[in-house]
């Protein structure tokens, strides 16, 4: 079952923003701001923002690989494997 999100208003934000980027560092788990009862942004902590952007240029990667694939573009596997290996290890 999953967590339910933390869902807050931007006034209590702007009431303690400090205790909101405490808990956001402590929990990793991403803060939704509300604004007028709608959603506006999202908060993530600065671990869970380079998480996610690692992640996705591994998937743009991917994707690219499959492009070239498609096209007919090769690589030799040791290469590829040495690249791979680089980005895991950043």
């Amino acid at each position: 079952m999953s967590k339910t999100p933390i869902i807050i208003p931007i006034s209590d934000l702007r009431q303690d923003t400090s205790g909101i980027i405490k808990h956001l560092a402590a929990s990793r788990e991403p803060v939704f701001i509300t604004q007028r009862g709608r959603a506006a942004a999202v908060m993530v902590s600065m671990q869970e923002y380079e998480q996610t952007q690692h992640d996705m240029e591994i998937l743009r990667l991917l994707a690219r690989g499959e492009k070239e694939i498609d096209a007919g573009i090769g690589y030799k596997l040791e290469t590829v494997l040495a690249e791979a290996d680089a980005l895991l290890a950043e």
